[in-house]
Formats: structure tokens, C-alpha cells, sequence
């Protein structure tokens, strides 16, 4: 077991739920990413289904900029985990999406008016999700 600051509440640790522990904690204390504002294992409805997400940012104003779908470090991250945040955000349209299994991260940046996106070199800051 693990205790979860974000959800405070002791889970247990699996592999996923370590990537999860492990990214939370690089998005606070080197991101700047207030705790406050992410929400874990964020559970919505998609098509009368009950979906989950991994890691949800919203920015100051309360509106969600951010998905991170967390997988096991031996999870290869290919087309299909990146298809399956993309669904999520059918619903959210966030800004910005992740994918990580702990070992490699992806991070890509949406554009809604031309329906593309653009991979990023780097995790973006906080303070930079709504530039």
C-alpha cells in the first residue's frame, strides 16, 4: 500500500499506480503544478459507459487542461494508448494529453481549429498550459 496525497487515501501499489504516484509527484514539485488542482482516477460517462482517467490538471479557473493516461513500465506506448487518451478527449477537449509508463513520456499539445496535434520535447510547466 501507498498513500496517495492527491486522493489521501492509502491504494495499493501496483505498477501502474507507481508510474501514477511517481508522474503526480514530478508534476508538482518540478512542474509547479498545484496538488490542488489535479484530480486521479477522475470517473466520467462516455456513450451510458463509466470511463476513468489516470490524471486530470485543471487550470486556476477550474476548466481541465490536461490528460495523463499512465501505463505499466513494461507497457510499450504505441498508437493504441495514444488512441485511447484521444477518445477521452473527445469529451474534454483538453489543451494537452500525456502518455507515460514511467520509463518514456509523450506529451502532445491539441489544435482544435485545425484537428492536428504536436508532439513536445518537453513536459510543459504549469504556468505554461494556458499560453
Amino acid at each position: 500500500m501507498i498513500f496517495d496525497p492527491i486522493r489521501r487515501k492509502f491504494v495499493k501499489l501496483t505498477p501502474e499506480e507507481w508510474v501514477r504516484q511517481h508522474f503526480i509527484n514530478y508534476l508538482v514539485a518540478y512542474g509547479n503544478y498545484p496538488a490542488g488542482l489535479i484530480g486521479v482516477e477522475v470517473t466520467f460517462r462516455m456513450n451510458k459507459l463509466v470511463k476513468r482517467l489516470d490524471i486530470l490538471v485543471h487550470d486556476r479557473k477550474g476548466r481541465p487542461v490536461m490528460i495523463v493516461e499512465c501505463k505499466e513500465p513494461e507497457i510499450k506506448l504505441d498508437e493504441e494508448v495514444f488512441d485511447q487518451i484521444a477518445v477521452y478527449n473527445i469529451q474534454f477537449r483538453v489543451p494537452y494529453l500525456i502518455v507515460t509508463n514511467g520509463v518514456q513520456n509523450f506529451a502532445c499539445r491539441m489544435n482544435f481549429i485545425d484537428n492536428t496535434h504536436e508532439y513536445l520535447e518537453l513536459i510543459p510547466q504549469y504556468d505554461e498550459l494556458n499560453s
